[in-house]
């Protein structure tokens, strides 16, 4: 079923520590007038969201850091990952940290999709890439420890996602999305009126 956008009448903007806050004040196609929150990175100049990176160390071995999680105050397993710096792309960005991260380079880079984080209130996205063909190479990141880079087989990916210090939504879906990748290929787009739309 496709339905018309609401229509934005006005948006308000307001600072929300490091994001910046709208108000939206939407009309829905039935009439219904409503206000929604949505909360956009600050710096408008940053580049467009952020990288998760799967680093596979051969056909079956993917790297994860092991890093402090101050929301959760503990250490937390996961994938390499943070944001699009200004002037550069997905590939650059995975790329770059995935050097300060695990002390790795990558010669494959392939972005596989993006992923949202709470699309209802948030723009926040998540650009997935698969790193393969590594080289040890280390760049100085902001972590103020270097993190411990632990191997772990896809095929045990059944084990570790019941590991209470692996939580991370984005990392549980990306390993999944990775696999899935890398057992059957690249997905073909379904064909318009085969259960779905085309791809825009």
């Amino acid at each position: 079923m496709s339905r018309r956008l609401p229509i934005i009448h006005s948006v308000t903007e307001h600072e929300a520590g490091p994001y910046r806050m709208e108000l939206l004040d939407l009309e829905f196609s039935n009439g219904e007038r409503r206000r929604y929150e949505r909360l956009h990175g600050r710096n408008r100049a940053a580049g467009p969201g952020a990288v998760i990176v799967v680093p596979m160390l051969d056909a079956d071995t993917v790297l994860l850091v092991r890093e402090y999680a101050a929301g959760m105050h503990r250490y937390e397993l996961g994938l390499v990952k943070g944001r699009i710096d200004a002037g550069e792309d997905a590939i650059e960005a995975a790329n770059r940290e995935l050097k300060e991260e695990a002390g790795y380079g990558a010669r494959s880079l392939t972005v596989l999709r993006s992923l949202t984080l709470a699309p209802t209130y948030m723009s926040h996205q998540a650009h997935l890439v698969l790193a393969r063909d590594l080289y040890p190479e280390r760049l100085p990141g902001d972590e103020p420890e270097e993190l411990e880079v632990v191997p772990f087989k896809l095929d045990d990916l059944h084990q570790l996602i019941l590991r209470e210090d692996f939580s991370e939504g984005r990392s549980i879906a990306a390993l999944f999305i990775a696999r899935e990748w890398l057992r059957n290929g690249e997905p073909t787009p379904p064909e318009a009126g085969a259960g779905g739309e085309s791809p825009p």
